[in-house]
Formats: structure tokens, C-alpha cells, sequence
């Protein structure tokens, strides 16, 4: 299996989520080995940020990426764009400080980049799999992951309201299936919507581009994409975030009532120096190999500090 990118330079502009301006967005073709680069501007120049775990320097309301004081934010949608069809090598410029909301989800970028084309490259792909089962648990939010050839998620969430409950939904994520969860919009109660824009936040956000809840139901007036549309957002947020590496994740996830902070916190974890999780993988045709076999331990239950589920 060889390694992607895009065939030709594309933009688009929209509004940004946290500061209600117009921001453009760039993205294009980038050589073998480069991965997903982001350039930003910042006070001192523009900064190369690949996106890493330690590189996410906030996850309130989105997923930002920062260095040396630049920062990009709502990074998620884009990133589970090109997670879910495949592409390995690309470079984004982000002017504004943000990634457009577009519609709150992540169809917006399938078109974009089903618009520049894919093309295949020479080298093989390699991807970070995870190598033994691990459970990563704060209160009521859990990832079990497992070692898999692929990336699968199953996505249960809990939620007291009448218009969400408890839903759950498996995917096996190929750019086909990515399908399923690529439309789905962020969602928002509005009182939580009212007082971050009276603290100056999510000024950007609004029915156009979120799914916004009362105590009652669903304010948008046509309704929702699917019955079970929440799931299918958190599941599209949680392939975002498990991009935040400098290849692909592949593995076996389970997930409970997750968010943008445990998901970062449990790359951060699989990720340290000593940490036995992962193991790097090229894929070739018919078959993957291993260069380096994963070092033998127990199966490991990390516990954090809990909170609550729903936030």
C-alpha cells in the first residue's frame, strides 16, 4: 500500500468558530515522508506545526494546535477529512488562526479534497498500530484499545436529554465508510452557546453550522442529517484527534463519553518515551511488515482523575 496526496493546490474561505471572522484555508500537494504540515502565522514568522500530541495547547469548544505563538484551532474536522480518505502527505496553510467551521462538519473537506484529486506516491505507507490492549479511563470516559489492521471504533455516548440519550455506533473506517460519519455536525446546548458568547467565545458558531439543542429538542429548523447524528460527530471528532500523530493510528477502539481532552491525553500516553503501546508498520502490497517488535506486558488499566461525562 503506497503513500497519498493530492493531485493539485485548492482553497477555500469560511468562518472561523471562535472568532466569527473570515479565514481561508490552503491546501497542498506535499512529497513522500512529509506527513500533514500545517503552516501558520504567528508574531515571529510563519511556523511549521506537524501535528503531534504535544503540539494541541487547547481542546475547549475545538482542537487547537500551537508553536512559538502560532496557533491554529478547530483542526479536528479537517484532520478526520483526511484520516478518512486515506491521504498521508499534505501541506495546510491556515491563514486566520483557524480552519473554517464550514457547516460543522467534515463534507465540506471531502469535497475539497475530492475536488484536488488523490494520487498515489512511490514510498509505502507506515502506520503506528497499536501493539498490546490497553483501557484509559477518566470517571465515566473510557478508550479501550486493541491491537487491529485497520482503524475500527466503537462509539457509545450517554447524554440526558430527550433528543440524544444513549446511542452507539461501530465503523470500520475505510474512505468509503468514512461516508457514514463525514456529514454529521458538532452539536451544542444553547445555554452553554449563550454564555461563551458572552465570555467572547464561539463567536462564530450558529445554526448554520452546528446542530444547537433547548431543554426541549433541536432548534434547527430542518431537523437533523441522521436519527443518531451526535454519535456519528463524536466518532467523526474522535478519528480527528487520533490523527494527531506523524502517521496513521491503527488499532481496535472502544470508546465511551470521550472528548477532545481524554483523546489527547491518551495519545499523550501511548505515545511516551517508555510507553509500550505502539509499533511502527509498513504496509506493503498484499501484507504489512513490523520493523520492531512490541516488548511483552501485562494488559494495562490507566486511570485519571474523573469528570463528568457529558462535558
Amino acid at each position: 500500500m503506497r503513500q497519498t496526496t493530492i493531485m493539485r493546490t485548492i482553497e477555500c474561505t469560511g468562518i472561523g468558530l471562535h472568532s466569527g471572522k473570515k479565514v481561508k484555508l490552503s491546501l497542498r500537494p506535499a512529497a513522500e515522508n512529509s506527513g500533514i504540515v500545517f503552516h501558520v502565522s504567528g508574531p515571529d514568522g510563519k511556523r511549521e506545526i506537524t501535528p503531534v500530541p504535544e503540539a494541541v495547547i487547547a481542546t475547549g469548544l475545538a482542537t487547537t494546535l500551537g508553536k512559538d505563538g502560532a496557533a491554529v484551532s478547530t483542526v479536528e474536522h479537517l484532520l478526520a477529512a483526511l484520516r478518512g480518505l486515506g491521504i498521508d502527505n499534505v501541506h495546510v496553510d491556515a491563514h486566520g488562526g483557524e480552519i473554517p467551521i464550514m457547516d460543522g462538519s467534515a463534507a465540506p473537506f471531502v469535497m475539497l479534497l475530492s475536488e484536488a484529486g488523490i494520487r498515489p506516491q512511490s514510498a509505502p505507507r507506515k502506520v503506528l498500530r497499536i501493539a498490546r490492549e490497553i483501557n484509559f479511563a477518566q470517571g465515566d470516559k473510557r478508550i479501550k484499545a486493541e491491537p487491529y489492521p485497520g482503524f475500527y471504533v466503537d462509539y457509545s455516548i450517554d447524554f440526558p436529554h430527550p433528543s440524544i440519550g444513549k446511542q452507539r455506533l461501530a465503523l470500520d473506517l475505510t474512505p468509503r465508510s468514512f461516508s457514514r460519519v463525514a456529514k454529521a455536525r458538532t452539536f451544542g446546548f444553547l445555554r452553554d452557546v449563550e454564555m461563551l458568547k458572552e465570555r467572547g467565545l464561539a463567536l462564530g458558531g450558529s445554526l448554520e453550522n452546528a446542530v444547537v439543542l433547548d431543554e426541549r429538542g433541536v432548534l434547527n429548523k430542518e431537523g437533523l442529517r441522521h436519527s443518531d447524528e451526535f454519535v456519528r460527530h463524536k466518532l467523526l471528532d474522535f478519528i480527528g484527534d487520533m490523527a494527531m500523530l506523524p502517521l496513521p493510528l491503527q488499532g481496535r477502539f472502544t470508546v465511551s463519553c470521550s472528548g477532545h481532552a481524554l483523546n489527547n491525553e491518551f495519545l499523550r500516553h501511548i505515545t511516551a518515551a517508555v510507553s509500550p503501546y505502539l509499533e511502527e508498520v509498513q504496509l506493503e502490497e498484499g501484507r504489512a511488515f513490523a520493523p520492531r517488535a512490541p516488548r511483552p506486558q501485562p494488559v494495562g488499566v490507566d486511570i485519571l482523575p474523573a469528570h463528568a461525562c457529558a462535558s
